[in-house]
């Protein structure tokens, strides 16, 4: 019973902040310089359109009529909401909002997925390294590389990494997910060349997470080495491979919450990685939405994103106990 309790308050709570952030970016639909939805309304008068037919046309687009009373058009935007329509895009006139947001969150995914786990394992191994020979060279060295690349912004990673293997040396392609030769489906050539294709775009999430985990790895080794069970340990004459295996165990504990939240930080590092690698995912999206002021893109781009970060926090905490008996116990 407690455990149901439990899985029901952290889903109230994840429904609450989605309608949260729902509720942001009405307002900010709403109160943006200009109000774009009352701009296109004015527009659609303009070119000669019914005033019925203009509401219509702007409700689809942007899921509220501007000229409405604000509860009302509120109410109509998450009636919307919860019947999946995100709206129309202006810069793709008919199109809707959920069909281009879906299609390029696939992409974004597998870059996000990918650098976070690589950077976290890669991250992870140096850290306990860093922590273990924290008196030594290769300790301060690990710990120094970690504090370097965590200083350098994920724009200058990914454009060094573009120009460097993509114009001083051309061993990857500047851009795009599959090269054209090759028909879509499950074969050698097409999987390669989508493999080949991320390669960049995944090393560049992994150099711009991997510093943080190195050092937030190594802190968090380091505050268990003081513990006593650790002490109690190598005085009962343990194995130090065994106490070894305790103390990592015991920092992953913390590091495993943090790394759901660092899916929403990589999600935050598309808009520029994608952009420079011509990758067609949810950065490079929003990047040309805002370009075109395709708003009602933008903010359905925004929003999945929001709910990805929210659904991703949720999956960890039910998935925490698993790996700390103490929750379970609780």
């Amino acid at each position: 019973m407690k455990l149901t309790r439990w899985i029901a308050v952290k889903l109230i709570t994840g429904l609450i902040m989605i309608w949260v952030v729902a509720s942001a970016m009405f307002l900010l639909l709403h109160d943006l310089p200009g109000n774009p939805a009352a701009t296109r309304y004015s527009q659609l008068i303009t070119h000669g359109d019914t005033p019925q037919q203009a509401q219509a046309a702007t409700a689809s687009m942007y899921g509220f009529v501007p000229n409405q009373p604000l509860i009302q058009q509120y109410g109509h935007y998450i009636w919307q909401l919860l019947h999946f329509n995100l709206g129309q895009s202006i810069a793709e006139q008919g199109i809707p909002v959920s069909h281009i947001v879906f299609d390029a969150f696939p992409w974004t995914v597998i870059l996000c997925l990918s650098g976070v786990l690589a950077s976290f394992l890669i991250g992870v191994v140096l850290g306990v390294a860093a922590a273990l020979r924290r008196m030594t060279k290769t300790g301060d060295g690990i710990t120094w590389l970690g504090a370097i690349i965590n200083g350098i912004p994920t724009y200058i990673i990914a454009t060094l990494l573009f120009y460097v293997f993509t114009t001083e040396w051309a061993i990857f392609p500047q851009g795009g997910t599959v090269s054209i030769q090759y028909n879509p489906g499950w074969n050698p050539g097409y999987i390669g060349s989508l493999i080949v294709h991320a390669v960049l775009p995944v090393i560049a999430y992994t150099l711009a997470g991997v510093g943080a985990w190195v050092l937030t790895t190594k802190a968090s080794v380091i505050s268990v080495l003081g513990d006593d069970f650790i002490l109690a340990a190598e005085l009962r004459g343990i194995r130090p491979l065994t106490v070894a295996r305790y103390i990592v165990r015991n920092a992953m504990l913390p590091l495993f919450t943090i790394l759901a939240i660092a899916l929403g930080l990589m999600f935050s590092g598309a808009v520029f990685i994608e952009e420079v690698f011509n990758y067609p995912g949810l950065g490079q999206l929003m990047y040309s939405s805002l370009s075109t002021s395709d708003f009602p893109v933008l903010s359905g781009a925004f929003l999945l994103i929001i709910v990805a970060v929210i659904v991703a926090n949720f999956l960890a905490d039910l998935s925490y106990p698993l790996i700390d008996p103490r929750v379970r116990r609780s």
